[in-house]
């Protein structure tokens, strides 16, 4: 497989990544939203917690983005 292709193959894992993280980051705010407005304790300690999850899960997608754009940045100045 040549750089190229190996380049544009990890543009796209990277948008995907930042798709997902996205999307965690969407969800750590609706539970952080329902952590506050909810009137049991144990579902708002509920809450905070998948809010916490949520966005250790946006962390991680981040790094990974980060690091298929590393990668496809290497391939195109191999490819240079």
């Amino acid at each position: 497989m040549s750089d190229e292709t190996n380049a544009v193959g990890n543009v796209v894992d990277a948008a995907k990544n930042k798709v997902n993280e996205l999307a965690d980051r969407a969800r750590a705010a609706g539970h952080e939203v329902a952590s506050q407005v909810g009137n049991n304790p144990l579902d708002n300690a509920g809450d905070k917690a998948m809010a916490a999850e949520d966005h250790l899960k946006a962390d991680v997608h981040h790094a990974e983005a980060n690091a298929s754009m590393g990668e496809a940045k290497k391939d195109v100045s191999r490819d240079s």
